[in-house]
């Protein structure tokens, strides 16, 4: 397949969005407030299906978005995300920057419309991706990265923590509103061993000025797709 230039959209919006993660970096006192982008209260307090995956969390983010669509638009966007799926509708251009290769869908992929527990959702050619841990149909879906950073193997939270660990998930719950439009949550939650190297590689202050610049991006991206469609139809 020929390589193609990145349009210049996806440019000028990726130069935004390192902006703003340069921003976050340079604003640490400002992580609780990004990290309920979107939550009411309730929603950042609630307890989440797959929370248990990483039960004692260093640090987490909460982020929600309404959608004037119906679920089961939703649910067709979010269900084919992934590298070498559909992407992941968010700052395309910075993640081709650093090698993940990442093509945004923008239609739905029938090939892609099919995910079971044990799939693995890929972030980056070449690196381990996310295992589904849990999806149920138009509801849910918890994806989990647990790796002994030692071996570089899963290990069971009930035999124990390794020296050297990385333990997160990523989990996506939708649901409708009275008011015929749908609510789509997603937190992530980060545990690591801790060492000064983990600390630094995974701390909320670094990693999480970008992941939740990309989340949020993410979920406006998935707000778009899914009520041009419901437009159509």
């Amino acid at each position: 397949m020929e390589k193609q230039s990145p349009k210049l959209i996806d440019i000028l919006e990726g130069i935004w969005g390192a902006a703003r993660m340069g921003f976050a970096l340079l604003t640490p006192f400002l992580f609780s407030r990004r990290a309920c982008w979107g939550s009411r209260d309730e929603e950042a307090r609630r307890s989440l299906p797959g929370d248990d995956t990483v039960p004692n969390p260093v640090w987490e983010y909460t982020h929600a978005i309404t959608a004037h669509a119906p679920l089961e638009n939703i649910w067709r966007w979010l269900i084919q995300i992934g590298q070498g799926r559909g992407g992941f509708y968010s700052y395309e251009w910075l993640e081709n920057i650093v090698g993940c290769v990442i093509h945004n869908a923008d239609r739905i992929l029938p090939e892609h419309q099919t995910l079971k527990v044990g799939d693995s959702i890929l972030l980056a050619p070449n690196m381990p991706g996310l295992s589904v841990v849990h999806l149920e149909a138009l509801k849910a879906i918890v994806l989990l990265g647990r790796s002994d950073l030692q071996t570089h193997q899963f290990f069971e939270l009930s035999q124990g923590y390794p020296q050297q660990y990385i333990n997160n998930n990523w989990v996506f719950l939708i649901e409708p509103t009275p008011d015929g439009k749908t609510r789509l949550l997603s937190r992530a939650r980060f545990d690591y061993a801790p060492s000064m190297s983990a600390a630094f590689a995974y701390s909320k202050y670094l990693l999480g000025a970008i992941a939740m610049e990309m989340q949020r991006k993410m979920l406006l991206g998935i707000k778009k797709r899914a009520e041009a469609e419901a437009r159509i139809h």
